[in-house]
């Protein structure tokens, strides 16, 4: 059996994961970050984009938005503002959210609707790439 650690995910609503893992991959501010068991302790953040959890020698992708990850070398606990699987996601509400944000970012915007906008986008995007409607 691989190495494990226990994952723990938790959003304001629930706890969306919590168990065995052999992998977790996060978007952070700096990239993707890869975590295994007996990794070094750290805190990081984590941003918008996709959470990939390997159990039992195979892949679960979900949709991340924005939180934070404290890793030890025994578990990794996740806590952020939302995370969905696939099959939760509302692909035609994720479509309709890119496509007022595209609309938005054309009209002239103070620099934080901009940045409000984008990270619009960015969600929308993860969500449909998550349930394979775009690439």
């Amino acid at each position: 059996m691989p190495s494990t650690f226990y994952l723990e995910v938790v959003t304001p609503e629930r706890v969306f994961f919590g168990g065995d893992a052999q992998m977790v991959i996060v978007p952070t501010t700096d990239g993707s970050l890869g975590v295994m068991a007996e990794h070094e302790a750290m805190v990081t953040a984590i941003s918008i984009g996709e959470l990939k959890i390997k159990v039992n020698d195979e892949w679960k992708v979900a949709a991340i938005a924005n939180g934070f990850m404290e890793i030890m070398p025994h578990y990794v606990i996740i806590l952020a503002d939302s995370v969905e699987w696939p099959e939760e996601i509302d692909i035609k509400r994720a479509q309709a959210a890119k496509e007022r944000a595209e609309e938005r970012l054309r009209q002239h915007q103070s620099r934080i609707e901009h940045l409000r906008t984008q990270a619009a986008i960015r969600r929308a995007l993860t969500r449909l790439r998550v349930t394979k409607e775009i690439k």
